[in-house]
């Protein structure tokens, strides 16, 4: 009973943790209840659940819970193996997939359409460390539309601007940007009348 009751405590600590983490990253969000509503609680919790079922190497259950979650936050796709720390945050969260050997540190913020993914099938299998994914550490803030891909390494606060596509390890402290659109002026041709003929 009391191992009950110290889970129970943990779990609620560690949610309340997570409704503070959502109202200090989400401006729009004004509350605790409020935050209950964000895509993060349940992608976090889905994928909270298909972990402990990774690990119990119960794969299709785990599987079976991660496409549930998937079609429940609107597209967050966690892998039940990925391992993810403390305080990470997922800002609006639509088509967000993180892949099976994935490692997200503490205070971990990723935008929408962020990948951390794998390079593909033809070139992952034979690794002798068996990692696929990224590794991204402490601190670290990913765009909106970034792919990170392979198995590199992100330092610890390291910023990966939107759209970038990130294919080689990033230092610590780092700012990765994607070509910023150039704005041009346009030039409209000029229409010149030119008299009719009689």
């Amino acid at each position: 009973m009391a191992g009950l009751i110290g889970r129970l405590r943990r779990a609620a600590a560690a949610t309340v943790e997570l409704l503070d983490v959502i109202i200090d990253r989400d401006p729009s969000i004004r509350s605790r209840s409020e935050a209950l509503l964000h895509p993060t609680v349940l992608a976090l919790a889905g994928y909270r659940v298909g972990n402990r079922l990774y690990r119990k190497e119960r794969f299709k259950s785990a599987r079976a819970v991660c496409m549930l979650t998937r079609v429940l936050t609107g597209g967050i796709e966690i892998h039940p193996g990925a391992r993810i720390g403390r305080r990470f945050f997922i800002d609006h969260g639509c088509g967000v997939v993180i892949g099976e050997t994935a490692i997200i540190g503490d205070d971990v913020s990723l935008f929408h359409q962020v990948t951390l993914g794998s390079y593909g099938w033809w070139q992952d299998r034979g690794r002798a460390d068996g990692r696929r994914h990224p590794q991204l550490g402490n601190g670290v803030t990913v765009g909106a539309n970034a792919s990170l891909l392979g198995p590199i390494t992100v330092g610890d606060n390291a910023l990966i601007g939107a759209q970038s596509l990130v294919l080689q390890d990033v230092p610590a402290d780092a700012h990765v940007r994607a070509p910023a659109g150039d704005v041009v002026q346009r030039h409209t041709p000029t229409v010149v009348q030119l008299p009719r003929a009689s």
